[in-house]
């Protein structure tokens, strides 16, 4: 087992195991790094860049960076949360997000996110980008405007083979993720109702549930997001 390591956040001396993800042993001493792609249990990915910090002065992704002895870890300064803030106003411009509207509404991690950083008026133009909404699937309805290419359910949703059932479609700016049609099958109703719950944002949503939980008694209108670490 390995040892434990002494290191500092934002100059509060913490203790956790050598070799654990910078952005576990925060959460191991109470100190939130927010994060879009990150997942307890999933292999890291440093899709979405959110979870940045700065190691010994260097900017490195919290997920996938490993503690060793002697870390001087900067989490909450000002220079790196506008860096998160102008990645979730991005995040925002680059799809159609529409939260009035939107199911995940309460409950999606990027308005929550755009909340804490007090996200108003982006400081990039929209997109406006014109993408479809597919609903052929019975389980799901995936909307590709609201995708933000976390990698979440093609890291998490796997078939028996430990095959991804999600698969990315098309390059650059046409990249999206969808239900690989070879593994279509293998989307039963419980792989179906995880990738629905690994979503961080209202990209894939159970059929015929809308608006199950009322505005008002979801997740982030009790508590803000992070408040639990």
């Amino acid at each position: 087992m390995a040892e434990l390591s002494s290191f500092t956040i934002d100059g509060l001396k913490c203790m956790a195991r050598e070799g654990t993800s910078i952005i576990d042993a925060a959460r191991q001493n109470s100190r939130y790094i927010p994060t879009l792609c990150n997942l307890e249990g999933v292999p890291p990915k440093g899709a979405c860049r959110i979870c940045s910090v700065r190691v010994n002065g260097k900017l490195m992704t919290a997920c996938t960076t490993k503690l060793s002895p002697g870390m001087e870890i900067e989490n909450d300064t000002s220079e790196l949360n506008d860096l998160r803030k102008a990645i979730i106003e991005m995040l925002f411009v680059e799809g159609n997000h529409f939260c009035p509207s939107c199911e995940k509404s309460g409950e999606c991690e990027l308005q929550a996110l755009a909340y804490r950083y007090k996200m108003e008026v982006p400081r990039y133009p929209y997109f406006f980008p014109k993408r479809p909404i597919d609903a052929s699937h019975p389980r799901i309805v995936k909307d590709h405007n609201r995708c933000i290419l976390c990698k979440r359910c093609v890291r998490a949703v796997k078939d028996e083979k430990g095959r991804s059932i999600f698969a990315f479609l098309d390059r650059g700016f046409e990249t999206r993720i969808y239900v690989d049609p070879d593994l279509a099958g293998q989307l039963t109703e419980e792989r179906a109702r995880k990738a629905v719950e690994v979503c961080p944002v209202g990209a894939i949503m159970p059929r015929d549930e809308a608006f199950k939980t009322p505005i008002g008694q979801r997740m982030y209108d009790k508590k803000p997001i992070g408040s639990d670490v």
